[in-house]
């Protein structure tokens, strides 16, 4: 029992163009990917990645869906010309992977597998787009980023998260206990939005930006009809041990201590649904409606009613899965391990302060701090929720340029708590994960850049000179392919032959 699992996080980022508003978000996002790739000297190939694997259509609930039926969206396995800037594709030093997902530039985070270490590389993304985009403005009209989940005009892109999971533990028992937490855990973590409603067109403040784009409890797709629980049963592992639990209801956090108990949080939740061991069961009434309906109260009274009749609070029902979460660490003994305890530490003292007053936690969740910011502006400038400055003030928060983002200047001028110091962020940027196959995939890139043809979540293709085929390198097992396992082999190997007939010899 603890917070230890493989998790990583993907983020689609909001893109415009300065002075030129319809030209072509996936074209913009080619250019941001390429922009960072030509800086890197890697070339930025639809074909460096591996599709081969990737089977996006098939459903947890035991069926795939028809290809026919699809929507376009969902068909992230299609392959296209590596000619097409909007089908960029790099793979990066870190482990990570920065490509072009449709409408937007994306950043899937390497494998970690803690809390902290996903926080580590999530950042270490954001230096990623700050780098682009600072390339990309010596040619105007500028291309920007925005790491957020809504342009304010009914469009919606996503922060998903992903946990591998025990494949033997049943998929309705994690519908069901998950959930009630994902209804309530938006008031820890969400990154808070002017306006309600999917267009933003009614006049407020809501806690989180995606809440209002979903619209069913259980489902399949991604961009429409989105459900709180995604069925995707794609677990880039071994498949009869493993499922990958694909989270596509969170928000963007830019507060570290949001995105550790967004991450942790629900890792404790997971190993306790794993474990069998949740003692009370939270079921939500009308769990869509609800999700929506605490969004759209920054008070935090909203009454959530459950199934059995009981009725609390999301900082009430959130404290339930804290006491589970507790009373199983006090069985395992596992409470002191100490990226577990950072987790509950943070835990409890972000629902105390909610509980007591949501504005003391204005220096550790997101939503907080932004509408701590937005209230100043109302009432020094009179301003009403439809204010077109108050939505202006809602972008330039998640702007990525350290001088022009507000949440970044704010940061800067120390109004935000810190845990991931600057300089581990930046060495992120480049070095992989140490405890994962990610290490294996990222320092491949670094030593044998030109020898790697395509590489995936599981796989490597390599080029080994004076042999005509290519080579694939399964890695099934995310916990293989560690600096502990294969860092000598990658130091020692004069080329990528060495290295291969020396995993050969090691295994």
């Amino acid at each position: 029992m603890g917070v230890e699992r493989v998790m990583g996080i993907e983020t689609e980022y909001g893109i415009s163009l300065t002075g030129a508003p319809h030209a072509n978000p996936m074209v913009l996002s080619g250019q941001v990917v390429t922009a960072y790739a030509q800086a890197h000297g890697v070339r930025a190939a639809r074909g460096s990645w591996d599709y081969a694997d990737e089977a996006p259509l098939r459903d947890a609930r035991g069926f795939e869906m028809g290809r026919g039926v699809a929507h376009p969206s969902q068909l992230t396995d299609e392959w296209g010309s590596d000619d097409d800037p909007t089908l960029a594709n790099v793979v990066l030093t870190n482990g990570a992977r920065l490509y072009v997902d449709h409408a937007h530039p994306e950043y899937s985070s390497p494998e970690v597998t803690t809390p902290r270490a996903g926080l580590t590389w999530d950042r270490a993304g954001e230096l990623v787009m700050q780098e682009a985009v600072r390339r990309l403005a010596a040619s105007p009209p500028g291309i920007n980023l925005y790491k957020n989940n809504t342009d304010g005009k009914g469009s919606s892109y996503g922060t998903h998260e992903n946990y591998l999971m025990r494949r033997s533990t049943p998929f309705a028992q994690i519908v069901t206990h998950l959930t009630p937490f994902f209804v309530a855990r938006q008031v820890m973590c969400g990154s808070g939005r002017v306006g309600i409603g999917v267009d933003s067109r009614v006049p407020g403040y809501q806690i989180a930006q995606r809440s209002d784009f979903f619209e069913t409890e259980v489902g399949l797709e991604t961009t429409l009809k989105r459900p709180i629980i995604n069925t995707r049963d794609e677990p880039h592992a071994t498949a009869d041990k493993y499922r990958r639990l694909h989270v596509i209801i969170g928000d963007a956090n830019h507060c570290d201590v949001a995105g550790l108990l967004k991450l942790g949080s629900t890792s404790l939740v997971l190993e306790l649904i794993e474990a069998d061991a949740v003692t009370d069961r939270l079921s939500v009434r009308h769990p869509v409606a609800t999700l929506q309906a605490i969004s759209h109260d920054p008070t935090l009274t909203h009454v959530i009613e459950l199934e059995d009749g009981r009725k609390l609070t999301a900082v009430q029902l959130l404290w339930r899965y804290y006491e589970m979460v507790d009373a199983r660490l006090d069985q395992t003994g596992e409470g002191e391990q100490p990226h577990t305890a950072e987790v509950m530490r943070w835990w409890a003292d972000v629902l105390g302060k909610l509980e007591r007053d949501p504005m003391s936690a204005a220096a550790e969740v997101d939503w907080v701090g932004k509408l701590r910011v937005l209230q100043a502006y109302q009432e020094r400038e009179g301003l009403a929720w439809n204010d077109p400055k108050l939505k202006a003030i809602d972008i330039q928060w998640s702007d990525v340029r350290p001088d022009k983002g507000l949440f970044n200047k704010l940061r800067a001028a120390g109004r935000f708590t810190e845990l991931i110091p600057e300089e581990e962020a930046r060495r992120a940027v480049t070095a992989p994960p140490e405890d994962t196959r990610a290490y294996f995939r990222g320092r491949c890139l670094e030593r044998f850049p030109d020898n790697v043809v395509a590489a995936s979540w599981d796989s490597l293709i390599l080029e080994v000179p004076g042999v005509r085929a290519l080579r694939r390198v399964p890695m099934m097992e995310p916990l293989k392919g560690t600096r502990d396992a294969v860092g000598d082999l990658l130091d020692d190997a004069s080329d990528v032959g060495e290295l291969l007939a020396a995993l050969a010899a090691a295994d």
